[in-house]
């Protein structure tokens, strides 16, 4: 129990920052648009990685770096075409537009699954979060059951943590059923994305240095 308990307080302390796969459940919730699914799509990509963590591959960006890179890069680039798209929509987007889509949910389970996955795993610090992190610090753990507790309180606390946030924010636009909230709902999601793709940039350009 104690190695379940390190886990979950482990990935509650990584998990809480503000972050562009945060942003995107808090913003489904919303809105309404498949919340559930969202929350579903990043526990598991949360599980997945710290299960590959666990068991031994937490290495893998030490030996090499250029992946790390490649996945930052990828993720600039996704973060500032969805930014820019955010913004876009919010200060174009008619009533109609706003109540079609955002408000009643009109979105593909095909859509939403992609950009889950793509918010889940085109962010390098997901990897060295989950992989790196979680996966490293089991590493004190010799025995393998020891390290697979650990990790499975650490998915634990995703689950609960996304659920958590699609429920949260859910019932929050239950109050912002109106054009105004959700356009500044698009353009606040924009501005903080373009703003995650910066500081995403700076880190990337560390790495090249180191």
């Amino acid at each position: 129990m104690e190695n379940f308990l390190n886990g979950f307080f482990l990935q509650s302390s990584l998990i809480l920052g503000l972050g562009a796969q945060n942003i995107f459940v808090l913003e489904s919730g919303l809105k309404k648009q498949r919340h559930h699914l969202v929350a579903t799509v990043c526990s598991i990509c949360d599980a997945l990685l710290i299960a590959v963590g666990v068991i031994g591959a937490a290495t893998i960006f030490v030996k090499f770096p250029l992946l790390k890179i490649s996945f930052g890069i990828f993720g600039i680039i996704f973060l500032v075409y969805y930014g820019a798209r955010k913004l876009y929509e919010g200060i174009t987007s008619k009533k109609e537009k706003l109540d079609g889509n955002f408000i009643k949910g009109k979105i593909s389970a095909k859509k939403v699954i992609m950009l889950s996955l793509w918010f889940s795993l085109l962010n390098p610090h997901v990897y060295l979060d989950t992989v790196v992190l979680i996966g490293g610090y089991s590493a004190k753990y010799p025995d393998i059951n020891d390290r697979m507790l650990f990790g499975l309180g650490a998915s634990t606390f995703s689950i609960l943590w996304f659920f958590g946030l699609a429920e949260f924010s859910s019932a929050m636009g239950r109050f912002l059923k109106n054009e105004n909230s959700m356009r500044y709902i698009q353009v606040a999601s924009g501005i903080i994305l373009l703003f995650l793709s910066y500081k995403l940039s700076l880190d990337v350009l560390y790495w090249f240095k180191f």
